[in-house]
């Protein structure tokens, strides 16, 4: 199976708090949550762990649920849903069936 959304891309927020944002996605968690550069900004309490190491107030990227993100289209530059179209590509001498995801406003491939 394809995932929809993969680290490295370009994802706008539709709901929530930070609804209207774009971030790029650093990392793509287990149980369908994503963290977006500069989305779900939450403070977090540091203890200073060895000698030298500053405690306080941290602001932390916290997980976004997939769900209220969607991906935005390298053409239109809207945001776009993710559709997955199964391709024959010739390798090494030998035809392979590929799956390449598609954004569905402009049906252009994506990275």
């Amino acid at each position: 199976m394809v995932a929809k959304i993969k680290s490295g891309d370009l994802v706008k927020v539709i709901r929530g708090k930070d609804k209207g944002k774009e971030g790029k996605v650093t990392r793509v968690l287990a149980d369908d949550r994503l963290i977006v550069e500069g989305v779900q900004i939450v403070k977090k309490h540091v203890r200073a762990t060895q000698q030298g190491q500053q405690s306080g107030i941290v602001s932390v990227e916290a997980p976004i649920h997939r769900s209220n993100v969607m991906l935005i289209d390298p053409e239109t530059k809207q945001p776009t849903r993710v559709g997955v179209v199964v391709k024959e590509e010739a390798r090494d001498g030998k035809v392979k069936t590929v799956r390449v995801r598609v954004a569905k406003k402009s049906g252009k491939e994506l990275a």
